[in-house]
């Protein structure tokens, strides 16, 4: 872990899909030494396909130096760990086994470095969710692949975009659309909630988060009229919320919320469903947000943007996504730092009464 007075944290980056825009991105954004004054970045991933990247799009000013890991870095600049001397070419644009493989090592390593604590936070570039499926590999996606080696249930995808600011997380992921009704619950909907207030005190400063929740259906079922999910099974977690000192309000219609700007107003959103939440979310940050998993004892970020196939090896990859992965989770890792008697005293707060709360409820009108 990084030590001193002011310590320089070490990010570790995964390269993710090499034949993606992954390679192109640290390009991009390492180019210029000044940004090691800030971080110590650390890449995961194959040398073959980085010094593919840096001939074929013209870079010539990216270095790095070789260690065999992070405990070995000294002073400010770009180190390089290799993960995957066996990778044989890159073909870009294709998702194949071997750049699948590619990606899952990356990963393997600098898993096992930031729980040896030679890294401070992870930052992952886009995996290919297919591919890089392997006997050690079966998950639909990182967040599940984290959640997994932590053996944590209560974890949460949440969507961030500081500068808006906008933070929106599901209660349900990677599923088919036709099982998301049959999956939601009373007390996963209070879990989803209760981790979305603990990260919103410790790794964002927020005193009282103030969080809405969505409905599943079209106008937030209509009272029973287009489906009884709101009334059976969201309200009932919503009070438990506020049972609990959480500061959370709904159910309200996805369309409505979104449309009249309501988000502007509260400090997160949960929605029920991927899409749901993260439609809004995208089209409001035009492709500059972060995904960041909490929850978890750890800090993993990523760019809200996939493997880009399409215009890999273009060099017309937009770096802006993956700067912003980078920089919250620089500033989540300092956050939770300076809470640590916060969540020491598992965030003792003071109840909020009936009129605080009538207070914070803003209606659709």
């Amino acid at each position: 872990m990084s030590t001193g007075a002011n310590p320089k944290i070490k990010v570790g980056i995964t390269m993710g899909d090499v034949n993606g825009i992954g390679p192109e991105l640290i390009l991009k954004t390492f180019e210029e030494p000044a940004i090691t004054n800030l971080f110590t970045p650390v890449i995961f991933g194959s040398g073959k396909a980085l010094y593919f990247y840096k001939q074929q799009l013209g870079y010539s000013k990216f270095n790095y130096k070789g260690i065999q890991d992070a405990s070995q870095v000294q002073e400010s600049r770009v180190y390089f760990v290799e993960c995957s001397h066996k990778l044989d070419k890159v073909k870009i644009g294709t998702p194949t086994e071997e750049s699948g493989l590619a990606a899952y090592l990356a990963l393997k390593k600098a898993t096992h470095q930031l729980l040896e604590e030679k890294i401070d936070v992870l930052v992952t570039l886009p995996i290919h969710k297919k591919n890089i499926q392997n006997p050690e590999f079966q998950f639909p996606g990182h967040t599940e692949y984290f959640a997994s080696l932590f053996q944590q249930q209560q974890y949460l995808m949440f969507m961030v975009h500081e500068d808006l600011p906008l933070r929106v997380a599901v209660v349900t992921g990677h599923i088919p659309i036709t099982k998301v009704s049959s999956s939601l619950s009373i007390e996963k909907i209070y879990e989803k909630i209760q981790i979305m207030d603990l990260s919103l005190k410790i790794d964002f400063s927020i005193e009282r988060p103030k969080i809405a929740v969505l409905g599943l259906n079209p106008h937030a079922g209509d009272e029973g009229l287009l489906g009884n999910e709101e009334q059976q099974i969201i309200q009932p977690a919503i009070q438990k919320a506020i049972d609990n000192q959480i500061i959370a309000i709904g159910p309200y219609s996805a369309d409505g919320f979104f449309a009249k700007g309501m988000w502007k107003k509260f400090d997160a959103v949960l929605a029920m469903y991927h899409d749901q939440g993260l439609i809004p979310f995208k089209t409001l940050s035009q492709g500059d947000g972060v995904n960041f998993t909490t929850g978890l004892p750890i800090i993993r970020t990523s760019p809200d943007h996939g493997p880009a196939f399409d215009i890999a090896g273009k060099n017309i990859a937009d770096p802006t996504s993956f700067k912003n992965a980078i920089y919250l989770a620089i500033d989540v890792f300092r956050r939770r730092t300076e809470n640590i008697n916060l969540i020491q005293n598992k965030l003792q707060t003071v109840v909020p009464n009936e009129t605080q709360l009538d207070d914070e409820k803003i209606a659709l009108e």
